[in-house]
């Protein structure tokens, strides 16, 4: 039987529903997977005219039906309208443009908004005019204020500001904040029809910590995911926090101050994913499951054990969309990705 997409389904695993039918999700699925498993190019047309935009969004959302999802995951960046960053990965040791609070006044805050919608405003349109019946988007405005801060300082510059220079430490969380509800606010009331579920990614921790002080998490970066978070609810639509790492400690002010709906990305070497869905099942729509090392590494039997074991190990959990743990990189073997689709597909009854 043909499947038939319901994007019900992960809106009621984003707001802590038992859903009609387990959804499937990824974060990212990188697009050079989607051209292989549809067995045609179609990447190339991103860039090309709004027609062309309309066939790449044509193919992707095919890919995600393909594939018996029920929505399509799709965000916009942030960080790459933003003048003179990309420090976010290191950026090649360049120095920030921002040393002082005098650069962060003349900082050209006010133009990021125009470039953002400069850049992404036709890709939304085209992605609106060919979505398919029963579909409708999980993403949003992507980077959250944390990769926004550093993707203009810097991680290593971050960290001296903060010891030399509280005040400037304080602004700039501050800002990027106030830039950022800024694009949610346009970007909700021009194309917050074509989501069910809005998110954006914001990288706080790595295995044993959070990057910066779980004070400051509190104190800077929680405040404006709650205004930011507080103009998605205004709207009637859930928020979906998509953040890698070790988190627990501000996980209650993510849940009661933040708001958030629903949590995705766990790494088995940080907490299995019945660990989130145990600690938060009761709060909270949880999505994610299997560890992407997992899907690279272990046989096509392997993978479909490991996700029957997971899911078992989750039943009666609350909300629940299972995916990765991360991500769908160019590195995931296609058989393997594909294997553990087909995995969830069969423990839902789909064949």
């Amino acid at each position: 039987m043909a499947f038939i997409p319901d994007y019900m389904n992960i809106l009621d695993a984003a707001y802590n529903r038992a859903p009609k039918r387990l959804p499937l999700y990824e974060h990212l699925i990188s697009g050079g997977i989607m051209e292989k498993v549809l067995g045609r190019k179609f990447c190339h047309l991103w860039a090309g005219t709004f027609r062309d935009k309309e066939e790449y969004f044509t193919h992707f959302c095919e890919f995600f039906r393909f594939m018996g999802y029920d929505a399509v995951s799709f965000e916009c960046c942030i960080c790459p309208a933003m003048p003179n960053s990309g420090l976010l990965g290191g950026g090649g040791n360049r120095e920030s443009v921002i040393q002082s609070y005098r650069d962060f006044e003349r900082y050209p805050w006010d133009e990021i908004p125009v470039i953002f919608f400069k850049m992404y405003g036709k890709l939304m349109e085209a992605l609106r005019n060919v979505m398919p019946a029963g579909m409708k988007a999980v993403g949003g405005v992507g980077n959250g204020v944390f990769e926004c801060v550093q993707d203009v300082i810097g991680y290593e510059n971050l960290a001296y500001i903060s010891a030399d220079d509280p005040e400037l430490y304080t602004a700039l969380f501050n800002k990027v904040g106030e830039v950022s509800l800024r694009i949610w606010e346009r970007f909700m009331a021009d194309y917050g029809d074509v989501y069910c579920v809005l998110r954006f990614g914001d990288d706080l921790g790595f295995k044993t910590s959070t990057l910066i002080s779980a004070e400051d998490i509190r104190n800077l970066v929680i405040p404006q995911y709650a205004r930011i978070i507080n103009c998605v609810h205004s709207y009637s639509k859930p928020f979906l926090l998509h953040s890698c790492g070790n988190i627990f400690s501000v996980m209650p002010e993510m849940i009661n101050i933040a708001k958030i709906n629903a949590k995705h990305s766990n790494e088995d070497s940080i907490a299995p994913f019945s660990a989130w869905v145990k600690e938060y099942g009761k709060d909270i729509g949880n999505f994610g499951g299997i560890d992407t090392d997992d899907v690279c590494r272990l046989s096509l039997s392997g993978i479909r054990e490991r996700v029957t074991e997971i899911l078992d190990a989750c039943k009666g959990g609350g909300g629940i969309a299972f995916s990765t743990g991360n991500s769908i990189p160019d590195y995931v073997p296609v058989d393997n990705y594909v294997e553990m689709v087909n995995a969830v597909r069969r423990y839902r009854g789909d064949f």
